[in-house]
């Protein structure tokens, strides 16, 4: 069945961008769309900014001239390079009844919602948007950011630096007490431990068990330590009040170290209502946003859906704390070395993306976390194609597959650190820190790829 062609209405390939963002009456995205075979590419672009915000496949008596001035509108194409970007009217958006603030379900409703699966669209991904000030400003943002951490460490709420962590290994497997065990053992060298995304109230590891071990197992490192420990715990739950009933023992558990608890939700196959729910409800915690599963739509092969880029950004508005941004091809995951620009969007109050230029407007930051594959070799490179180290790493493997000891490996990452602090060379810096030389036995794999020749130059024959 042909189409209705919608491009006179849904399409304005007079508007200038500039002029777009002046106004600031527009969030404008930009997809990298491919028509189905048998289709143009205007008609199509047109067809799916209908399907996005006011249209239908026939004309309707009840479109009146107020409707139509709330149409979204397709106002570039580049048909060779498979890029459109369309202008939605930020009134298109639904508010929250309670209080007027606006909602990312109701923006993924429509900048990415049945257009996906529309026959004359091969494909459409998201690659940017742009969020203007007055829309902008409705959008929760962080309630709690790295900076408060920083503080709980004793550190400098400013640059305050690296945040060494890891992930409890196994993920799943462990009952109670050897949980916390292995929570005491990284603590005794590291700062921050976080549930892995399956860990929660397993039948072998029960939460109202293992929590009060771990919060032992915090008081005992701090003691030892004489520095603060962190932990993200996990929340996520399909039932609202579950989530609740889980964050509220929580922080009952850890009573006056409650500031140190993070909680971590499942942000991407949870929701935004998830994260929403837990940013609204606990402002006082620092909120861990996890991705497992945004592979799916955001893997460089996948044609549809949005960006890892996207999705950070949208977790900003959220009001994420930290998400995790992948190892930037440093690590076990997709990435590449110019995957920074992730952690400069959301960290930064100024910030460029693949097509649009952001301003946060104070808004807080989020914390890039890195973790996947990385351990004490891989970070100094990693560090220095960032251009900073304010960030949370963590090193699962890199700190329990260490040589000598889960605190080893902490340590270790804290001195692959220092080491990109000083402009050192790894393998000097190595000849005066066991840890971190250790580290190359540890890992010889990493060793022999980053280091050809460490064997000799450390001294180590086997």
């Amino acid at each position: 069945m042909a189409l209705l062609d919608q491009t006179t209405r849904y399409a304005d390939l007079s508007l200038k961008e500039q002029d777009l963002l002046d106004d600031g009456g527009h969030v404008l995205v930009a997809y990298r769309m491919k028509p189905a075979v048998g289709y143009g590419y205007l008609e199509a672009a047109a067809h799916f900014a209908a399907e996005s915000s006011t249209g239908t496949n026939v004309e309707v008596s009840t479109t009146d001239d107020f409707t139509k001035g709330v149409d979204a509108l397709v106002y570039f194409i580049d048909e060779a390079d498979e890029l459109m970007k369309i202008a939605y009217p930020v009134d298109l958006f639904d508010r929250n009844m309670i209080d007027g603030r606006a909602m990312l379900v109701s923006v993924l409703t429509l900048i990415i919602g049945n257009n996906q699966g529309m026959g004359d669209i091969a494909h459409a991904k998201i690659e940017d948007f742009w969020v203007p000030p007055k829309f902008l400003r409705l959008f929760d943002g962080p309630a709690k950011d790295i900076s408060d951490l920083w503080r709980i460490l004793g550190r400098p709420v400013k640059d305050g630096g690296y945040i060494a962590g890891t992930i409890i290994k196994p993920k799943l497997g462990l009952r109670p007490k050897p949980f916390a065990e292995a929570a005491y053992q990284f603590w005794l060298g590291g700062d921050f431990i976080k549930n892995d995304e399956p860990q929660g109230n397993q039948v072998f590891c029960p939460a109202k068990d293992v929590y009060p071990l771990v919060y032992d197992a915090m008081k005992r490192a701090m003691d030892e330590t004489g520095e603060a420990k962190l932990f993200s715990a996990n929340i996520t739950a399909d039932d609202h009040y579950e989530m609740l009933h889980r964050a509220d023992f929580i922080l009952e558990t850890f009573g006056p170290d409650a500031d140190k608890v993070a909680f971590l939700v499942d942000g991407f196959v949870g929701g935004p209502g998830m994260v929403t729910t837990a940013r609204r409800q606990y402002p006082g915690q620092y909120l861990h946003y996890h991705r497992a599963g945004h592979g799916m739509i955001t893997s460089p092969s996948a044609k549809r859906g949005y960006s890892a880029f996207v999705l950070a950004k949208m977790s900003r508005l959220q009001g994420a704390s930290g998400i995790h941004v992948g190892t930037m091809g440093y690590g076990k995951m997709e990435g590449e070395a110019s995957d920074k620009n992730i952690a400069y969007m959301i960290e930064r109050d100024s910030a460029d993306g693949p097509h649009y230029h952001q301003e946060w407007e104070g808004m807080k930051p989020t914390t890039p976390i890195i973790s996947g594959g990385m351990n004490a070799l891989r970070l100094p490179g990693f560090f220095e194609n960032l251009g900073h180290a304010n960030l949370i790493n963590t090193s699962g493997g890199g700190s329990y597959g260490h040589i000598d000891s889960p605190a080893a490996g902490a340590i270790s990452l804290r001195q692959a650190y220092e080491c990109w602090q000083q402009g050192a060379d790894p393998i000097e810096f190595a000849k005066e820190h066991k840890e971190f030389a250790r580290a190359f036995e540890s890992f010889e794999h990493d060793a022999d790829a980053l280091f050809p020749g460490w064997r000799e130059k450390l001294g180590v024959h086997k």
